[in-house]
């Protein structure tokens, strides 16, 4: 018989002890976890929240609706459909890329129901006022529609003429304004005219006469609130050096510009500098606290007009003051 293997006092305990240990440690080790790669996140969704497939679909059933005459437009030639899916998305990029326009007070425009804005005028071309529907339209939360006072001279030129009537203008008279504002309609005015925006660069952001207050009376009677609104950076995109009154006259126009661009270079002289432009609309003006007689006061619309005109005025001072540049 073989010897037996003698194991010295105190060692086989201990062998013992790490042989646990190691077994121990082996069945408690932590089993890795699987990796997992993350998943990708949702593609995005383009602009306005649609896909393309949903905008080709919508494009075709306008399409579709603009040939078989499945449009409606009010009695003023008000076309909604074209103006949000055409006019405003050719407008836009102005407005948001080449002017950078910044809007502020658009609290100040109520949710629902008329009010009239009534805004200085500027820019030898009207562009001013375009981009005044835009800014209403995309930074009221209600997405409402601006309804413009126009020149008679818009409603005579044939093209023009038709796309002013689709886009909402209106004929500038106290009749259309006041039916538009007893509807409920957001309504623009620019009182000066073509004072205002045939005024030579010399003369930037001095208002022009307000006429007699016709606006004011048109408020008073449809019981809506008056919101000044100025405008800030529309002077310097065509700055008037001159103007050719002969060929104005020749051609039936109110003036004929001269700018540092045109007529000198042509058409590429008609492309306005790209200004930094801020349209703010200051606190309403209340209107339906006045007696009926109120709008027949010649003295009572000669206050408010002239309220109204030195707000405007008086904002247009403070935004001067306040912007870092012309183009910034």
């Amino acid at each position: 018989m073989a010897d037996a293997k003698v194991i010295p006092f105190g060692e086989e305990p201990r062998a013992r002890r790490k042989a646990r240990r190691s077994a121990r440690g082996t069945a408690l080790a932590p089993v890795p976890e699987a990796r997992t790669e993350p998943e990708p996140p949702p593609a995005p969704r383009p602009a306005g929240g649609r896909t393309l497939d949903e905008r080709i679909a919508g494009g075709l059933a306008f399409l579709r609706r603009r040939i078989t005459g499945d449009y409606e437009v009010d009695d003023f030639g008000y076309d909604k459909e074209l103006t949000d899916q055409v006019l405003m998305s050719l407008l836009r990029p102005l407005h948001d890329k080449y002017f950078r326009v910044e809007v502020k007070g658009m609290e100040n425009i109520p949710a629902e129901g008329g009010a009239l804005i009534v805004a200085n005028h500027s820019g030898t071309l009207p562009l001013d006022g375009l981009m005044l529907q835009v800014a209403v339209h995309d930074n009221h939360p209600a997405q409402r529609h601006l309804r413009l006072l126009a020149a008679d001279l818009v409603f005579v030129l044939p093209v023009m003429n038709e796309l002013a009537r689709k886009a909402g203008h209106t004929l500038a008279c106290a009749e259309d304004a006041q039916r538009l504002l007893e509807r409920g309609e957001i309504v623009g005015v620019m009182p000066e005219g073509f004072k205002g925006i045939g005024k030579p660069f010399a003369d930037r952001y001095k208002l022009q006469r307000f006429g007699r207050g016709g606006f004011v009376s048109t408020a008073l009677k449809a019981g809506v609130p008056i919101v000044p609104c100025s405008i800030v950076g529309a002077e310097e995109i065509y700055p008037m050096i001159g103007n050719a009154k002969t060929l104005a006259r020749v051609l039936g126009l109110p003036y004929f510009p001269v700018t540092p661009t045109f007529p000198w270079l042509g058409p590429l002289g008609a492309v306005p500098l790209p200004t930094k432009w801020t349209i703010q609309f200051g606190e309403p003006i209340a209107t339906e606290g006045y007696p009926a007689e109120a709008a027949d006061d010649p003295m009572l619309m000669f206050n408010l007009t002239d309220q109204v005109r030195e707000t405007i005025q008086h904002t247009l001072y403070k935004l001067l003051v306040q912007r870092r540049s012309v183009f910034f």
